[in-house]
């Protein structure tokens, strides 16, 4: 299938009321206005295709920019592939999702992730704390490094009231995937909650509230389920 077909295909799909409340959530122009739900109806035909996941997303569009993450092959994503993608990301929205995801699912995941945390550029470095989120929620904890994990912990701990706003965001949730994903780690991270306490950060013109990440570690492990990973980060 050719990029002029999906984007046709995806222009059919997009409504007005849904591309503001896309908007709202930090979105720029070009915007379609496609739900998720309806987005995911057009990925099975060509789920895979790397060359067309790269011509959506070079197209700026933001719903073509979150399809190409959906049906990219991340196997094939190289360093450079998900650097460009970071930088033309079409907002914030894009690069904390779509580029997270796919760097985590990718061979990179914990280089990239290390790499953008440490970004002067606020919607890198919450990039990479989404990254970092979504490596500890798929990956095995053999497979990942805890004394590192612990190092961002308490890195959480003394900046997260410091850092921008974004970021903050992203701390946040970083905290509560170690609390809920990496078991070993959970007493840690629920201590790290405790002391930081709430966190507030300016989510814009929506209604979006930021989680309680103690309230929400708690949540998980009432439920039983403190541990459990996801199947993929993409979603």
């Amino acid at each position: 299938m050719t990029v002029s077909k999906v984007l046709k295909q995806l222009k059919k799909e997009g409504t007005e009321s849904y591309k503001r409340i896309l908007m709202n959530h930090g979105a720029k122009e070009p915007v379609l206005g496609v739900k998720i739900a309806d987005m995911k109806k057009m990925v099975k035909p060509i789920k895979g295709d790397y060359p067309l996941a790269l011509e959506l997303y070079d197209t700026g569009v933001y719903d073509a920019q979150y399809l190409a993450g959906l049906i990219t092959d991340d196997s094939k994503m190289t360093k450079r592939d998900l650097r460009r993608w970071l930088s033309k990301a079409n907002c914030s929205s894009i690069s904390s999702t779509t580029v997270s995801w796919v760097a985590a699912e990718s061979r990179y995941g914990s280089e990239m992730a290390a790499t953008w945390i440490e970004a002067k550029k606020e919607t890198s470095a919450q990039a990479g704390w989404a990254t970092m989120t979504s490596l500890v929620s798929i990956k095995d904890d053999a497979d990942l490094d805890l004394t590192e994990l612990k190092r961002l912990l308490q890195r959480v701990k003394k900046t997260i009231h410091k850092e921008r706003n974004l970021v903050r965001y992203s701390m946040n949730g970083f905290l509560i995937a170690v609390g809920c994903f990496v078991k070993p780690l959970t007493p840690t991270a629920s201590e790290v909650a405790k002391a930081i306490g709430t966190v507030t950060v300016d989510m814009g013109n929506t209604a979006c509230e930021v989680p309680s990440a103690l309230g929400y570690i708690q949540k998980v492990k009432q439920r039983g389920t403190l541990g459990k990973k996801r199947k993929a980060a993409r979603c």
